[in-house]
């Protein structure tokens, strides 16, 4: 009898391992692919930039340091590789693309133009689209976060190698309104 109840201890012991260790799995994956949802997004972005500038460029000629921004904007985004990094890039960007739409704004007949009305709506969509994704995976790094943090699970997280992510974050500068001046 002490023998089974012993096995039965034992038993119920690894299966509680594998449910916790299949969670934790299951969990990284998740935060994972949410990154992964975000690289695609931003690959589509960066796809979108330089058919953008051809058609801002064709209209705005004598603004090229706008241009130029933007084209090293994109570069240093797709090079960035911690999240640290690429948070920091993106913001960037976005903060570039937005001075290349105000400059688009003082050329009345490039806002008419059918391709850079479409431009900017697959990148307006594009960016509402990373936003999402950005949400998604804050949302799945909070759940990871808090499952290997709660007991019992943080007993055997910190064995395993699982280890907190990092949420994606505005830098403090980005969160104020980007000002545009075109007296210079």
């Amino acid at each position: 009898m002490f023998m089974f109840i012993l096995l039965a201890i034992i038993l119920v012991l690894v299966i509680g391992f594998i449910v916790i260790y299949n969670g934790l799995v299951r969990s990284k994956v998740r935060v994972d692919e949410a990154w992964s949802d975000i690289d695609v997004q931003l690959k589509r972005r960066y796809d979108l930039i330089p058919n953008l500038i051809e058609t801002v460029k064709g209209y705005a000629k004598h603004e090229k340091t706008v241009f130029e921004k933007v084209t090293e904007a994109r570069t240093k985004s797709m090079q960035a590789r911690s999240l640290d990094e690429k948070g920091k890039a993106e913001n960037m960007l976005s903060d570039t693309l937005k001075s290349l739409f105000a400059v688009a704004e003082n050329y009345p007949q490039l806002k008419a133009n059918e391709n850079f009305l479409e431009l900017q709506k697959e990148l307006t969509d594009t960016e509402d689209k990373i936003q999402a994704s950005r949400r998604f995976y804050n949302g799945t790094v909070r759940d990871y976060n808090t499952k290997i943090q709660v007991f019992p699970t943080n007993l055997f997280a910190g064995m395993l190698g699982y280890t907190s992510r990092e949420f994606y974050q505005a830098e403090e500068g980005d969160k104020e309104p980007v000002k545009v001046d075109f007296s210079k």
